[in-house]
């Protein structure tokens, strides 16, 4: 795409002209659905935006589209007092048709009163579905965001501008001719869409799932560092105006029009009701129609359409007499949980699902809910056979509310996932394993099918075995095309078979070619000379990363030498001893902190599994010998004794004469442990240039800080 604008231009009109360029886009795209360019040229007008910016810091701007990723973590929330009270609307409650022959009293109860204080049978009322989300503030000063915050106790509300810049949605600069001062408030909230997308990516990765879309909202508000909130899928619409200076507003309706004017997304449908049966059909409306839109909504909000009505009607302490929020009953249904069966994720994770018999609940009928992992069915007290209330969560996720305990069959029994799966992957057969601090089952077989996208992708990465060409979308195409089950199954594959490789679909196909086929051949023939760490890291074996891969090839020379360690076995013995002694085994090889009881466990379990055996042999077969490139043989327990760091522990910090890695290598083959955290434990830490944090902390703890100088004379 060519540039919209001269590169001629003076940096401050090319900024302006590229934020005024990139705000259009936004609006297009993340408001009116109807973008104009690629997503390839946006990144490119964002991208010199940013390279601009860098280049000349004095034209800074808070409101700038890049502030949208979020910047430096804040201590904390600052104090911001609302101009006008940011008060709540009272709730009418819709009650059980079984108790009441009419369930909607309360709310002809508000309209009735609506009528006698403004002294007349018909009152002009707007109806709009309540949005269950996170209220806000935005002010605007002269068209641009000066700030936002929540409500809080309405006087008062956390200031929350940082994390709001990064919502898309929220303007930071109001198009056409903005009102001096205008306070639009409205909710925040998830997209059902991708408020379910993020809790299956938590569950997969074990992680706790948020119980609604409200709960993960204003979670997310709360959040010091804006980077993660931009991470979050945050959307916004306003519904209401507070303080605000411009041009008279005698009603909702201007209302609406200067929020459409100024490309402020707003609340819809907004219904108009004259009377009260008019207000009763626009509720009964928007509660058979509001599964269709795209947030959590558990009510109406109704409000006097006039503004000179609602000055009239005023406000009680807390409320406006003019407004009232109608709340729905929450659909829930009783149903059979016929069975409980396990998926297993894209990275290894297993979810326990409820089949259940079908039942019609907030318009779809559900047949599965997720019970997301072991600790929420035991909270819950589920078992197989018994009968379940069901209702989506925040309108969207079907799940299990509670048990019918008066309903439960004698025979039910308490429900544990590694007994009902034998201890076993479901999709593999392999070892499944639960991580300390982790609610989550885990398969970690290298060669599981239900993972062999992510290990593939994991398998082929510049830091693993960097095979080139090899990213997720190649991954996913080989997966399946049937060409690939397994990582190791990259090795079987022909130049022909990835050149004709489809990328695309069967309407649309997109063909690999020749050039990438070759690249990803030539490189599979340098991934089998990569050293053992490369290997072990490409694996993906759980607790096994950069760090512990290295240190496990420093011990073992090859994997069948791995696969029967003897120092894993002691190191193994020791955790599952708790003993307060170190094992003897170990002494001689002076094990840094990077390799632990957890990690031990974990490899050799896999190892001894079926799965990890078969892996041993599959690579044999396909003459697979990886061998370590920092290898370094046990020493004789008289030769270790007379090194001379012998039982000294040091830690690495800042910029050394000779890289990390080959001063651990010299300091360990001089009998030193090698550790890369600072504890009490630690006897010395070498210092370079820089490394502030460890260096304060070996400070605190006592521990003495030595130059590189002093580290050769010791040795």
């Amino acid at each position: 795409m060519d540039n919209l604008f001269s590169q001629a231009e003076k940096p401050e009109k090319r900024l302006a002209a590229l934020r005024d360029e990139i705000r259009r886009h936004d609006e297009l795209y993340y408001n009116q659905a109807t973008p104009e360019i690629s997503d390839a040229d946006y990144d490119k007008l964002f991208r010199e935006l940013e390279e601009l910016e860098e280049k000349h810091p004095e034209l800074a701007d808070p409101n700038s589209p890049t502030q949208r990723v979020g910047g430096k973590p804040i201590e904390g929330f600052e104090q911001v007092k609302h101009l006008v009270p940011m008060l709540s609307i009272d709730d009418v409650f819709e009650l059980d048709p079984a108790t009441t022959d009419q369930p909607a009293s309360e709310l002809i109860d508000f309209y009735r009163r609506l009528q006698k204080n403004l002294g007349r049978e018909n009152i002009d009322v707007t109806v709009e579905p309540k949005i269950d989300g996170v209220a806000v503030s935005l002010v605007y000063r002269d068209g641009v965001l000066a700030y936002a915050a929540t409500r809080g106790d309405g006087e008062t509300g956390d200031d929350i501008t940082h994390n709001v810049r990064t919502i898309r949605s929220v303007p930071l600069s109001l198009s056409g001719e903005a009102p001096d001062l205008l306070e639009v408030r409205g909710e925040i909230f998830m997209p059902n869409e991708a408020f379910a997308a993020m809790n299956a990516e938590r569950d997969e990765q074990g992680l706790a799932t948020f119980a609604n879309p409200r709960n993960a909202t204003a979670g997310t508000l709360k959040q010091l560092d804006p980077k993660k909130v931009a991470e979050r899928p945050l959307a916004f619409l306003a519904h209401g105006i507070g303080a605000y200076e411009g041009p008279e507003l005698a009603s909702e309706d201007d209302f609406s029009a200067l929020l459409d004017r100024l490309a402020i997304p707003r609340n819809q449908p907004v219904i108009h009701a004259a009377d009260l049966d008019e207000l009763l059909a626009a509720i009964e409306r928007i509660n058979s129609e509001r599964h269709q839109l795209d947030y959590g909504t558990d009510g109406a909000v109704l409000k006097v359409t006039n503004y000179e009505e609602r000055r009239s009607l005023g406000f009680r302490s807390r409320a406006p007499r003019w407004a009232a929020a109608y709340k729905f009953r929450p659909e829930q249904k009783e149903t059979l949980l016929k069975d409980i069966t396990v998926q297993v994720g894209r990275t290894g994770v297993l979810t326990p699902v409820a089949e259940l018999e079908p039942v019609l609940v907030s318009g779809t009928t559900v047949s599965r809910a997720t019970l997301h992992n072991e600790e929420e069915i035991q909270r819950k007290d589920v078992r197989i056979k018994d009968t379940v209330l069901i209702e989506k969560a925040g309108e969207i996720i079907p799940a299990v509310v509670k048990v019918i305990e008066g309903r439960r069959p004698a025979d039910a029994k308490p429900f544990s996932l590694f007994e009902h799966v034998g201890g076993k992957c479901p999709s593999c057969g392999g070892p499944i394993a639960q991580e300390e601090g982790f609610v989550a089952w885990r398969c970690g077989n290298f060669e599981c099918p239900a993972q062999a996208v992510s290990k593939i992708k994991q398998f082929a990465s510049r830091k693993a075995l960097d095979i080139e060409g090899v990213g997720e979308i190649v991954a996913e195409a080989l997966v399946s095309r049937g060409l690939c089950s397994t990582p190791l199954d990259l090795f079987t594959l022909s130049e022909e078979q990835l050149a004709t490789l489809n990328l695309g679909s069967e309407e649309e196909p997109r063909r690999f070619g020749e050039k990438n086929a070759t690249k990803v051949i030539e490189s599979l023939d340098r991934a089998r000379s990569k050293p053992l760490d490369r290997w072990l890291f490409a694996m993906g074996i759980r607790q096994v990363g950069e760090s512990a891969s290295k240190e496990l090839a420093r011990l073992h020379e090859t994997l069948p030498e791995l696969a029967d360690s003897e120092v894993l076995r002691a190191l193994r013995e020791d955790t599952r001893a708790d003993a307060k002694k170190k094992n003897e085994t170990l002494i001689p090889y002076q094990v840094s902190a990077d390799v632990g009881g957890a990690v031990a466990e974990s490899v050799l379990a896999f190892f001894e599994s079926d799965a990890g055996r078969h892996v041993l042999e599959r690579m044999r077969e396909l003459e697979l010998h990886p061998i370590s490139s920092n290898y370094l043989p046990k020493p004789s327990e008289a030769d270790t004794a007379e090194m001379p760091l012998a039982g000294k522990t040091f830690v690495l910090t800042g910029t050394l004469s000779v890289g990390r890695d080959e001063m651990k290598r010299l300091l360990e083959s001089k009998g030193a442990k090698v550790s890369g955290s600072i504890s009490k434990q630690t006897d010395y830490l070498l210092a370079g240039e820089g490394g502030g944090s460890k260096r304060d902390k070996a400070e605190k703890l006592g521990v003495s800080v030595i130059s590189e100088d002093e580290a050769r004379a010791m040795i």
